[in-house]
Parts: structure tokens; sequence; C-alpha cells
């Protein structure tokens, strides 16, 4: 099997680093680098909710749970969402990112239409008169925190790349090739990496 175009560019796949210009920040992505060996994160994408000098948060994007919301939660009304994996710490929680900021209490703005957090009680209750709404919350178990300096060690180790966030990426359904697809939108520097095979030595 002939290697993919871009691997043959370089001798070592590790010097495969498109120049990435963006820092990290609240509302941005990390997508995580073809060659990250941690098998959590692995062909991640993660929305940044804080940085800062005290560590970082945020939620990974494309990775779901078998169970949908109304397994988890008993008071919930009826409405069948999926539940991603936001990352394996709190994994007992429930986190939520929404679009109804102005009508759930303490909401949090994470990007230009993009909601955290809020009364859970509101948003139930939100959800109970019109269940269609539903579309418009994305739930998550468990979230994807970094210490101080943490993921600024691993931007330089080059395990993740930053691109900036939207309302579409982050609420939409389709995670099946998140990763992929948000590599290619970054530019022709970052698409053939969409390419990469996941074990290389197979090639």
């Amino acid at each position: 099997m002939q290697p993919p175009t871009f691997i043959a560019m370089s001798e070592s796949i590790l010097d495969l680093d498109p120049n990435n210009k963006l820092d990290p920040g609240p509302g941005r992505l990390l997508v995580s680098g073809p060659y990250l060996a941690d098998p959590y994160f692995r062909r991640t994408v993660v929305l940044l909710c804080e940085h800062n000098d005290e560590g970082s948060f945020g939620f990974v994007l494309n990775r779901k749970m078998e169970l949908g919301i109304n397994d988890l939660m008993e008071n919930m009304p009826p409405i069948g969402s999926p539940v991603g994996i936001g990352g394996p710490v709190q994994s007992s929680e429930l986190y939520y990112l929404h679009t109804l900021g102005e009508h759930i209490q303490g909401s949090r703005l994470v990007i230009d239409g993009v909601y955290m957090g809020g009364d859970y009680e509101q948003l139930r209750s939100v959800l109970a008169t019109d269940p269609r709404l539903a579309k418009h919350v994305r739930f998550f178990v468990g979230y994807s925190g970094w210490g101080a300096d943490q993921l600024n060690k691993e931007l330089e180790q080059r395990s993740w790349w930053v691109t900036q966030a939207t309302k579409r990426k982050v609420m939409g359904s389709k995670v099946k090739d998140l990763w992929g697809d948000t590599l290619r939108s970054m530019g022709k520097s970052y698409a053939p990496l969409a390419n990469f095979p996941e074990d290389p030595t197979l090639n």
C-alpha cells in the first residue's frame, strides 16, 4: 500500500507541523494532532470554555455515549437527546452547552450564540414546555481539564492545534468525522492530515 502523499513531504511525521498562529482561549477549538498517543484524546476536538493562569477546561465534542439523556436523568422530559463524553474529569457530573442563553439564568457565553451551564431546573422546565428546543442543547458527562501551564506545554509538544470555534461546529449533531472535517476547514496545510493513517506502521 502506497503511503499518503503528505507523508512523502518529510522523512518524519513529527516534521508535519503546520504554522498554528492562534493561541488557546475560550471559544476556540483544540484539535488533537494525528500522532497524539493518548488513547482518550486521540482524534478529538475540544471546545475550550476557559483558559487562564490557573488552568484550562472544555468539552470533547466528538465522543458520544450509547445512553441518551433520559437514561441518565429521571426528571428530564422525554427528549431523547444524546449525551457526549466531555472528558475524564468529574465523569459522574452532567454539563451542557446551549443556545438558549437569555432564557436560562446563570448561563455563561462561550462563543457568539453558544452558552455553557445555567440553572438546571429552568432548563428542564423550558424543555418540558417545548421539547423541540432540545435540539438547541448538547449534554455531556465529565469535562477535559488541564492544570496551570499544562495545556501550553502540550501545545509546545505539538499534541494540539488551535482553531476558532463556530456555533455550527459546536452545536452540530454530526460528530462522526468532526476531527477530519475541522482539520480540512483549517486550510491546505492541515487538510492532508485528516487522511493520516490511524496506525502509520501499517502503511
